[in-house]
């Protein structure tokens, strides 16, 4: 699912609602997710998961063209850890 295809489905699922109102509310939502992330905090959404940040140590890298080392610097990755509830969905039968 693409980002206009949930704006789409919350349309279809909130008449009431106009479609720039839907449009802030997913803004704020997402917005709201990575400033926590970009604090270093974590954002737990029950029965769904928690989004979370991890470091990455500096490293050895390779230019695949020329085959030459490159220093890679450390850096900060988002991290999604599926909640129980979710899991469950996923490997029902």
């Amino acid at each position: 699912m693409i980002r206009s295809e949930l704006l789409q489905a919350l349309a279809r699922d909130n008449p009431g609602l106009k479609a720039d109102e839907i449009e802030k509310v997913v803004n704020t939502f997402f917005d709201e997710i990575a400033q926590r992330l970009a604090q270093g905090g974590r954002v737990e959404l029950r029965g769904f998961g928690a989004f979370s940040t991890r470091q990455r140590d500096a490293r050895q890298g390779r230019n695949p063209r020329t085959g030459a080392s490159v220093a890679v610097p450390g850096k900060k990755v988002p991290y999604f850890k599926p909640g129980k509830e979710m899991r469950a969905r996923l490997n029902s039968d």
